[in-house]
C-alpha cells in the first residue's frame, strides 16, 4: 500500500499523516457496551475541555481553517472533518452512529483533534495521494441527500485524496465519496489521520490502532508521510 503527499509538501510543509492498513476486521453495526461507554467518555471530555471556548480558538480547528484558507476555502459552509464534529458535541449532541469502525475513528478524531477518514481498501485502486484536484477528477458524495445528485466533482486547485481511478475524500478531509465507505462487509481498510502542525499525532494513533483490535478484531500497520518522507510504502 502506497501513499504520496508529495505535491503538496511545498505549499503545506507541516502536513503530515498517519496511514494505518487495518486487515480481519469485523465491524458491528452497533457498538459494543464498552465501546458505547468508552465514546460517551469521550464526548464529556471534549465538553469539559472546550467549555467556553470559540471554536476558532481550538488548536486542530484553527489549524485546518488556515489550511483551507491556503487553497481558496474561506466559506464557513465547508469546514474539516474534526471542526464539525466537535462543533456538534460541544452543542450537546452525540457523535454519529454509523457502524463500531466509524464511531471509533470519529471518537479518536473529536479526543485528539485530528481529522480522520476510512476507506474500504477493497474499493480503491491504490497507490493514493493527497495531491491538488485535476481535469476529469470524479467524486461521489456520500453526504447528499436524498433525490440529489451525489455527482460533485472538486474545483480546480482543491486538496483531495485520490486513487488511481477518483477522489476518495474533497477539500482535504471535508467529505468522502460513496464508493469507498467503510460498511459491516469490509475486511480490509485504509484509514488516514491527518496533522497540520499541531497535536500529538502518534498518541492518536495509539489508540485509534488499539481501539480497532480490541474492538474490531484489526491487524493494523502503521506508517507516517511527511514533508521530510512524501511517499510511503506500507507491506
Amino acid at each position: 500500500m502506497e501513499l504520496s503527499i508529495a505535491e503538496l509538501t511545498q505549499r503545506f510543509p507541516d502536513f503530515r499523516v498517519a496511514v494505518l492498513v487495518a486487515e480481519r476486521l469485523s465491524i458491528g453495526q452497533d457498538r459494543s457496551e464498552e465501546l458505547d461507554g468508552a465514546i460517551h467518555a469521550m464526548e464529556a471530555a471534549s465538553r469539559a475541555r472546550h467549555a467556553g471556548i470559540e471554536l476558532s480558538a481550538i488548536p486542530g480547528v484553527a489549524a485546518w481553517r488556515s489550511a483551507y484558507k491556503g487553497f481558496g476555502i474561506k466559506k464557513t459552509s465547508y469546514r474539516s472533518s474534526v471542526e464539525r464534529l466537535l462543533k456538534r458535541v460541544i452543542a450537546g449532541d452525540g457523535l454519529p452512529r454509523i457502524n463500531s469502525f466509524v464511531d471509533i475513528y470519529n471518537a479518536v478524531s473529536l479526543a485528539h483533534g485530528f481529522c480522520v477518514g476510512a476507506d474500504d481498501l477493497d474499493r480503491i485502486a491504490p497507490p493514493v495521494a493527497f495531491r491538488f484536484s485535476r481535469p476529469g477528477d470524479t467524486f461521489l458524495d456520500m453526504g447528499a441527500e436524498a433525490g440529489e445528485d451525489p455527482n460533485d466533482p472538486p474545483k480546480d486547485g482543491e486538496v483531495v485524496l485520490a486513487d488511481t481511478r477518483h477522489v476518495l475524500c474533497r477539500r482535504w478531509n471535508w467529505r468522502q465519496d460513496m464508493r469507498s465507505a467503510i460498511t459491516t462487509e469490509t475486511r480490509r481498510a485504509l484509514i488516514t489521520v491527518q496533522a497540520n502542525g499541531w497535536g500529538d499525532l502518534e498518541a492518536a494513533v495509539g489508540e485509534l490502532a488499539g481501539l480497532l483490535a480490541h474492538q474490531c478484531g484489526a491487524d493494523v500497520r502503521i506508517g507516517y508521510a511527511d514533508a521530510q518522507t512524501p511517499r510511503i510504502a506500507i507491506g
